[in-house]
């Protein structure tokens, strides 16, 4: 009977990691991990008339993170490297780093060629001015290092 009441408890914890798995990492899409996806929050502000795009990017090198703006649709892509570290032997990897596109539908039309976005400890904030009628084609927002 012990043996019965121990694999039980195996099947138990290996439930329950799975569950750990699917719950606690929030980055599945279809059911397949796709590796780094950053979080964001998006508001908007009437003075001045503005759409304000924050988004998480801890570890990210400034200099790989391209933010576009084409249509209603604003894309921030970058890459988050895994330190090298000679020697080591991991134990855990629960820290999801590698490329990374971020897209965000933008609720009106805005005026991306007077856009600025910044930089400061982790945290990509990125601000829209509304506009009447958005500009045509594709438009580069420079990142602006802060600190």
């Amino acid at each position: 009977m012990t043996g019965r009441k121990r694999d039980i408890d195996d099947l138990a914890g290996e439930i329950q990691e799975l569950f750990a798995d699917m719950w606690q990492v929030p980055r599945f899409s279809a059911g397949l991990r796709q590796g780094y996806r950053p979080q964001a929050d998006c508001y908007r502000t009437e003075d001045p008339p503005t759409l304000t795009i924050v988004v998480e990017l801890p570890g990210v090198d400034p200099a790989s993170v391209e933010v576009v703006v084409s249509g209603r649709t604003l894309t921030v892509s970058g890459d988050r490297e895994r330190p090298r570290i000679a020697g080591a032997r991991y134990l855990a990897m629960e820290i999801e780093y590698g490329t990374f596109q971020r897209r965000v539908e933008l609720d009106g039309e805005i005026d991306a060629t007077q856009a600025s976005a910044s930089y400061d400890k982790g945290m990509l904030k990125i601000v829209l001015p509304l506009a009447p009628r958005a500009p045509e084609g594709k438009v580069s927002i420079n990142v602006e290092r802060i600190g």
